[in-house]
């Protein structure tokens, strides 16, 4: 062959090389199409939020204006042991990208050979014609060698793609984590100060109830009241006093869920009782669509779709060959003095070229798998839309139901007052019986928890939306109101 022609067949696998190497072998990659809702079914009051996917989702807990809640959400995010286990699972991911990012770069390897060897002198001949005999002599080996993937099929390009994917999705379940730790403590928390409300007011009622027994007593004792009067007020008493335990047992539980989330030992955490305080702050909400773009879960779903795309690039690329290129240079000699010397150099360039011919549909059967996969990840992206759409639709739902409920429960536990004042009265003049009191006591006092209970679900609901719209919207907290 002429030098015009090998620089011509150069030129020519050069441009061919230049055109495969841009070649990928993966579905061409769109985020899953779904169909959204223009607005929610839900009326005002809500406002739409300006959607800003980059910004910090936090600290949304602040709106609700309690300090010790903010203490105990930032210890969480401090100390939780399961959130330390998803910043690990996020440093792996990282650490892989790094990897798969490392094959698109040659290896180089260095390496050192140095032997001193006895040969047999009744070995067997190389040559008739040549005797045999025994030598002693060095071996000393000097060499770095280059090997490379060409990739030109994108394999290594769409692992990569895999990898960087994988990676985005752990840091979105990491963020998203974060997200459902501080939902679950400010829940928890919230929980634990409606119980220690009811405890007050059962409290409060068995005071009022156990008051009502020494007068009942009284006058059956002056035989004015019945024994049937006197029993009735003591199961009264009884029924009453067996709520309080159960919810103090109950607070105990919610006090232990804290302890853990917050990472201390249960045994060494305590926190005094106090009554529920506060209303629900406004909270903003996006349209259905931001909530998408911003939601982490959401995310997450659509990275694990990203990097499922890729993987059928992977496998699709083992349908074809694998293509290294591979050389090395260096020096040999038996003596250590001449070992850099010119006639002591030695290299070798090649290409090794490998193409599967039969594997019983192994490949065939690895890119279904692959195709599988991305299409349960598509089904996973859009389910997990489905479930964020209709979690802000319950809690918008929520609220506007539980402002409703909490006016009309105020409502009854003055009625309730009324009638229990009004009850009292009665009795001691002798114009009612004891079971007008004792019903319009247990009225007030489940009509009291009810109100309770009310407050305490506005809060968490408030949470729950918090979680749902994937944060805070960056805007500055203000204080709730009264209207709010």
């Amino acid at each position: 062959m002429t030098g015009l022609s090998r620089f011509h067949a150069t030129a020519l696998a050069a441009a061919l090389a230049t055109v495969l190497t841009g070649c990928s072998l993966a579905p061409h990659y769109e985020r899953p199409a779904m169909d959204v809702p223009a607005h929610w079914q839900t009326e005002a009051p809500w406002r739409a939020a300006q959607p800003a996917d980059a910004a910090p989702k936090g600290p949304w807990w602040q709106r609700f204006n309690d300090p010790q809640l903010d203490k105990l959400i930032e210890q969480a995010l401090r100390e939780n042991q399961s959130l330390k286990v998803a910043l690990t699972n996020l440093e792996q991911a990282q650490a892989l990208t790094r990897v798969a990012r490392a094959s698109l770069l040659p290896t180089v390897t260095a390496s050192s050979n140095d032997s001193r060897t006895r040969t047999s002198a009744y070995r067997p001949l190389a040559s008739y014609s040549s005797p045999t005999m025994s030598t002693v002599q060095n071996d000393l080996v000097l060499r770095a060698d280059v090997s490379y993937e060409a990739d030109l099929f994108g394999r290594v390009r769409n692992t990569v793609a895999n990898a960087a994917a994988s990676e985005e999705q752990a840091a979105a379940n990491l963020e998203n984590f974060r997200l459902l730790l501080a939902a679950q403590v400010a829940t928890t928390w919230y929980n634990l100060r409606e119980t220690d409300a009811e405890i007050a007011v059962v409290q409060e009622g068995l005071t009022l109830q156990r008051k009502a027994l020494d007068f009942v007593t009284s006058r059956h004792q002056d035989g004015v009241a019945s024994g049937l009067d006197l029993a009735q007020q003591q199961a009264l008493v009884d029924s009453t006093a067996t709520q309080a335990e159960l919810l103090t047992k109950q607070r105990a539980q919610y006090e232990h869920a804290l302890a853990t989330l917050v990472g201390t030992p249960a045994p060494a955490f305590h926190i005094d009782p106090a009554p529920l305080a506060g209303t629900p702050p406004t909270i903003p909400v996006a349209l259905p669509s931001d909530v998408i773009e911003r939601r982490p879960d959401v995310a997450a779903a659509e990275r694990g779709a990203a990097a499922a795309n890729a993987q059928v690039g992977v496998a699709r690329a083992a349908f074809f060959p694998s293509v290294m290129l591979g050389g090395g240079a260096g020096w040999e000699s038996r003596d250590v003095a001449l070992l850099f010397s010119a006639p002591t150099l030695l290299w070798s360039f090649g290409t090794q070229i490998a193409q599967t011919v039969f594997d019983a549909g192994r490949t065939r059967a690895r890119v279904d798998f692959a195709n599988a996969g991305y299409q349960g990840a598509i089904a996973n992206y859009r389910q997990t839309v489905l479930g964020a759409l209709q979690e802000v639709e319950d809690g918008l739902a929520g609220l506007q139901s539980l402002d409703r409920a909490a006016t009309q429960a105020r409502a009854a536990v003055s009625s309730a007052r009324k009638v229990y004042d009004i009850a009292s009265v009665r009795y001691e003049g002798g114009l009612a019986t004891s079971l007008d009191v004792i019903t319009a006591q247990q009225s007030l006092l489940n009509n009291q928890r009810t109100a309770v209970q009310i407050l305490g679900q506005q809060l968490t609901t408030s949470v729950f939306l918090v979680k749902a719209v994937g944060g805070d919207w960056n805007h500055p907290a203000t204080p709730p109101t009264a209207k709010q």
